[in-house]
């Protein structure tokens, strides 16, 4: 009843301000702006200067019934930013008593309200929003809503992007699709169509010049329709919705399978094609002329050479897509969509050049068939990974290895004549490039058969399972035999790890926990700093990351003596109970330890890439704001560990003397 009449109350109230404040002079004037607090937080200062004879309310909500207030409201389409914290406020308060025993909290002269609020990966460079406030002038109430649109201090947004754990920069990420690109040019899908497109456009135009202007539009046409749906879909959907897909379990499920068709189909059983009607209608559209028939003629190209150049598409946004950045997909597809047009524009500038290509024969079906190979592969890659999510054991390393030894040495077998498939022309001797292509493929094969016992095989370390996988591992048993540690070892100490320990391991013989709390509690209890390790099962470069660095003996000493590990899995399918489920800082419903774990990483420390690494002090705040990602330079890796251990020490010096 108390809470429904001062709510009534409020409303009589904020109806015949607007009256009131026209009649007496009740012009509060404000002032936003941002302080940096850290590389992913901010703070929002509202100043407000108040006339003589007015007070404005706090903005600070004690409890629900709390009517007379000012608040905070930020623009509802920027979702990047969330107070975290409780506001803080700094002015002379009035403290004034009600009958029921309430009090309202006013201002007067000036007051300043500080608003903590978390900046999201993929923020804006303004804050924008509104601050609703609620006055008194005697016995008036006039209110107002002061609009504002603040800029974003610059210092913040370069931490932010300096700090990010991009698997890759992204000029490598352009190269390396521009390449893939190029690639696609020698599937006997696309290698035909080079001659026959170029002399299309020379001879159909008036003039040299013409022809190859239209060259030009058909290759940046070529660009625009491999990139343009990956720029929409991240606009439409948001900046996550691609690396929301490529570690998503069922995502990758459906990957292997579609994967396996490919496979088969280029193996000669079956040709797989879009649907002819949706060649045959760009094919009426491009007939038209124009820029606009020329742009048909690249869709119809797009989609006749769906069958080879699906698969390295797909692979490249899988790969591109897991580094957690929206703009890397994009980039990828950029570079795919240059490499593949690139030849067209070549040779129309350089006609001549089309007289040195190969003419198209068999060769290209050996092409097709060897890619049927490394589709067979990359397909065991998408299930190891739902494997991995969903502990079935079905793939682990030494049986994954077994199965890329067997695919990669008839690679080279077929490659030296010995299998013949069905479209395949008579062999009558081994071209040098093909001999060259077959041995390294048995190079491959041979190099992974060490691994059926436990060697490293740190070339592959993001692309095979973790060595935690494989029940015979000689490589394990000296992290095992004769290793001495102050980490917790023995499972009857009631500071071991117990939570989804048979579940999830990490390798090199260290004790990790695989919950925040439970961690952290063992933390305090050791006195020891936490080291956060935000993984993946699904990561590959978390697997390089501990492959490469974690093996070092210098770091894994750290890790072990100085550190408590905290290895948090955003991709783990188990669920929550029903207790501990909750949403999630977008409304989302949080089920799975996956999804807490990506929640806290998000909210925490603004970031959804893996792998990230922050190191917490006794109380679950950061030793430092630098948020490490993969980085394969060992030594800087250790100076990193000795400079939070450092700081950790520094901060409890003083506890100690108390």
């Amino acid at each position: 009843m108390k809470k429904l009449f001062l709510l009534a109350f409020a409303f009589i109230l904020f109806s015949t301000s607007s009256k009131v404040a026209a009649q007496s002079d009740t012009s509060v004037k404000f002032s936003f702006r941002t302080v940096v607090v850290n590389d992913s937080l901010q703070t929002l200062l509202v100043s407000a200067v108040i006339p003589k004879g007015m007070q404005l309310f706090s903005a600070k909500k004690d409890n629900d019934s709390d009517a007379f207030v000012s608040s905070l409201k930020l623009d509802t389409h920027t979702n990047s930013f969330r107070s975290y914290d409780p506001v803080a406020e700094k002015g002379s308060l009035q403290l004034i008593k009600q009958p029921d025993g309430s009090h309202f909290k006013l201002y007067s002269n000036s007051v300043q309200i500080a608003f903590p609020l978390h900046i999201h990966l993929d923020s804006a460079i303004a804050l924008k929003g509104s601050f609703v406030w609620l006055g008194k002038k005697g016995e008036e109430f006039p209110s107002g809503e002061e609009k504002f649109t603040v800029q974003l201090s610059s210092n913040n947004l370069n931490a932010v992007n300096a700090a990010s754990p991009i698997a890759r920069p992204l000029w490598k990420t352009f190269l390396l699709a521009m390449l893939a690109g190029l690639l696609a040019i020698i599937t006997p899908c696309v290698f035909p169509l080079i001659p026959v497109t170029v002399s299309f456009f020379l001879k159909r135009s008036g003039s040299r010049q013409a022809g190859l202007r239209n060259a030009v539009i058909y290759s940046f046409s070529i660009i625009s329709i491999y990139t343009i749906p990956t720029l929409l879909l991240t606009l439409i959907f948001g900046n996550t919705i691609l690396y929301t897909i490529s570690t998503s379990a069922i995502s990758n499920l459906l990957f292997f399978v579609i994967f396996i068709v490919f496979a088969i189909s280029f193996f000669g059983a079956f040709e797989l094609t879009l649907p002819n009607s949706w060649a045959n209608k760009a094919d009426e559209q491009a007939g038209k002329g124009g820029v606009a028939g020329i742009f048909f003629m690249a869709l119809t190209l797009a989609i006749v050479s769906f069958s080879c150049t699906g698969p390295i598409v797909g692979t490249l946004l899988g790969q591109t897509s897991m580094q957690g950045v929206s703009i890397a997909p994009i980039i990828g597809m950029l570079g795919f969509g240059v490499g593949l047009a690139m030849p067209f524009s070549l040779f129309a500038f350089f006609p001549s050049m089309l007289h040195s290509l190969p003419k198209s024969g068999g060769w290209l079906n050996s092409v097709k068939v060897s890619f049927g190979f490394i589709e067979l592969a990359l397909a065991m890659k998408f299930l190891s990974s739902v494997d991995l999510v969903y502990h079935w054991h079905l793939l682990d390393r030494d049986v994954f290895l077994v199965i890329w030894i067997v695919i990669f040495f008839l690679l080279g077998y077929y490659l030296l004549g010995k299998l013949k498939f069905s479209h395949d022309s008579l062999l009558q001797f081994i071209s040098v490039p093909r001999l060259f292509f077959a041995i390294a493929s048995f190079s491959f094969a041979l190099y992974m058969i060490p691994g059926l016992w436990g060697a490293p095989l740190k070339a592959l370390s993001g692309f095979i399972p973790p060595s935690t996988t494989q029940d015979f591992n000689l490589d394990n048993l000296q992290y095992s035999i004769g290793s001495s540690s102050s980490n917790i070892v023995s499972k009857s100490n009631p500071l071991a790890p117990k939570k989804y320990i048979d579940k999830l391991s990490v390798p090199f013989g260290l004790t990790a926990y695989f919950d925040l709390e439970e961690g952290l509690a063992a933390a305090k209890a050791l006195n020891k700093p936490v080291m956060l390790d935000f993984t993946g099962h699904s990561c590959a470069n978390c697997r390089k990351m501990e492959e490469q660095v974690w093996k070092n003996e210098e770091v894994l000493k750290r890790i072990k003596d100085n550190f408590v590990l905290i290895s948090l899995y955003v991709d783990e399918a188990t669920e929550l109970p029903l207790e501990e489920q909750y949403a999630g800082y977008q409304g989302q419903k949080i089920t799975t330890i996956g999804e807490k774990n990506l929640d806290y990483e998000i909210t925490k420390f603004g970031l959804n890439a893996q792998p990230l690494y922050m190191f917490l002090n006794l109380n679950g705040n950061p030793l430092s704001e630098v948020r490490y990602g993969y980085d394969a330079d060992v030594p800087k890796f250790i100076a990193h560990l000795d400079k939070v251990k450092k700081a950790f020490l520094e901060n409890v010096k003083p506890q100690r003397n108390n």
